[in-house]
């Protein structure tokens, strides 16, 4: 049997039902991992180890008298720190929060738990999930495994370079500015951003703690080194709130196809408001490349439904307004003021602060016209995936970047290709299949000469979030597969 790391998640379950191994075997063999390789990079930041130990014992326990609790049995796992784990500190890199202490589980991780999963750790994320870096006073800095000088991404940083580094076999995550997508894109894993409203958010951080209502675009999703296991988690964590139960539920339906060669692709690679660095731009072009010649159907669009620019424009009005919400009273009151006098001076370019202060502080009248506005936009995306089973695109414009602290959002800039660019670049791409609620996949597809990940997004119709998900897997089958950094063999 290859080494447990080496395992997917759905292969280690299964040899732990067939007693090829133990639950404590495995909890013991990635606790010997991270003993081994989260010191260089700070991913995984709380652990219970005690707590593990005594639930993977039970876990072998219960299969001894022919008892499986579900998909996950006795497969050890860690989970993002924005997810209340009970008993364990959800700090979310925020001073404020280090005493917060949850008694129960957030209802991801509830459903995690009941379906046989054994978490003993969380990982890191910036200061309120609220950076495309990881970083925070509390926990510190988290590094990328291909280059320790670069970024994993974030906010899901840690969860992904825990999974890449063999750290753990999956991780939970939560996506609302690519913070599932760009983290798997920098560090050569495979992540999910599932459709809108599948996945309950309760005991998710932020909002603040206790928040019963769902957020606006966010999500809650898988990351793993192997695509089947983005399934194998989207299964157990879909479904809706217990309050919701008696009335509906989820039944997302299975791929039509998982040749390459049975998808009707739609691609779109480049436009002028977002530059893709030729190290992305030269992968994601052979990979069309390639498709063609394992005859795939291709069609390369002029653009997105509503124009990505218009999209874009859209989504940073919604988030804008999400964030400004979840503002302190008195942040808030001082950032209507400041709204006000900006207004006045007409300095509100979206992407500046003062752009910030005025989106976040609008009327719930324009939010109302938002909304409207991005649900007829929604049936355009509907109608575009009558003729197209997935949409490929850029996950993120460039490779990880180097460490970046200084500063904030507003001021920082990004190198594309020698030219300077927005640090807010690093947000375009992901921002379609967020603002429309769809499913997308992030794959690998390579690496550039300096030998960091790139990958591809693929972008699929509402409550289709297995076909993306399969197309992923037809894209591993080409040879296309998620390698381990060095030194993490």
């Amino acid at each position: 049997m290859p080494e447990i790391h080496a395992l997917s998640a759905g292969e280690l379950a299964a040899s732990i039902a067939a007693g090829e191994t133990t639950s404590r075997a495995a909890l013991e063999h990635y606790l010997t991992r991270y003993t081994r390789c989260n010191g260089p990079l700070n991913a995984v930041v709380v652990t219970d180890i005690e707590g593990a130990r005594a639930a993977a014992d039970a876990a072998d326990a219960a299969l001894a008298t022919g008892e499986s609790r579900g998909a996950l049995h006795g497969v050890p796992m860690t989970i993002k720190d924005t997810f209340e784990v009970a008993g364990l500190a959800t700090v979310v890199g925020e001073p404020r929060l280090t005493d917060h202490v949850s008694h129960t589980d957030a209802d991801a991780v509830a459903r995690l738990k009941a379906a046989g999963a054994i978490v003993f750790g969380k990982t890191n994320t910036p200061r309120l999930a609220q950076d495309v870096q990881t970083y925070n006073r509390i926990y510190g800095t988290t590094n990328n495994p291909w280059d320790p000088a670069r970024t994993p991404g974030g906010s899901s940083g840690g969860a992904a370079a825990a999974v890449a580094a063999g750290i753990t076999p999956v991780e939970l995550g939560s996506d609302l500015a690519g913070s599932i997508r760009t983290p798997a894109a920098w560090c050569g894993i495979y992540g999910h951003k599932p459709s809108y409203g599948l996945v309950p958010m309760r005991g998710h951080v932020p909002g603040p703690p206790g928040t019963m209502a769902e957020p606006d675009l966010c999500v809650a999703g898988p990351l793993a080194r192997h695509p089947r296991d983005l399934s194998l988690l989207l299964d157990v964590i879909a479904g809706p709130r217990a309050i919701d139960a008696a009335a509906w539920q989820v039944r997302l339906p299975r791929p039509r196809m998982r040749r390459v060669a049975d998808f009707r692709i739609a691609t779109y690679l480049e436009d002028e408001t977002a530059p893709v660095a030729e190290a992305v731009r030269g992968p994601l072009a052979q990979l069309v490349t390639r498709l063609g010649t394992a005859g795939a159907e291709l069609s390369a669009l002029g653009d997105l439904p509503g124009g990505f620019e218009p999209g874009y424009d859209l989504y940073d009005r919604l988030l804008n307004a999400l964030v400004g919400g979840g503002l302190p009273d008195k942040l808030y009151n001082k950032a209507r003021r400041g709204a006000a006098l900006l207004s006045v001076l007409r300095r509100t370019e979206r992407g500046t602060l003062g752009g910030f202060v005025s989106r976040a502080t609008g009327s719930h009248r324009a939010w109302v016209a938002d909304h409207e506005a991005r649900a007829r936009l929604r049936a355009d995306w509907h109608a575009l995936f009558a003729a197209h089973d997935v949409l490929l695109m850029p996950a993120v414009g460039v490779p990880a970047i180097r460490h970046q602290q200084a500063g904030n959002l507003f001021d920082r800039t990004i190198d594309i290709d020698g030219r300077d660019k927005p640090y807010s670049q690093l947000f375009r791409w992901i921002a379609p299949a967020t603002l429309a609620g769809l499913p997308a996949t992030v794959a690998p597809i390579g690496r550039t000469a300096e030998g960091l990940p790139i990958a591809v997004q693929i972008v699929g119709d509402y409550g289709h979030d297995h076909t993306t998900i399969a197309f992923a897997d037809a894209l591993r089958e080409l040879g296309l597969t998620a390698d381990r950094p060095p030194g993490y063999d």
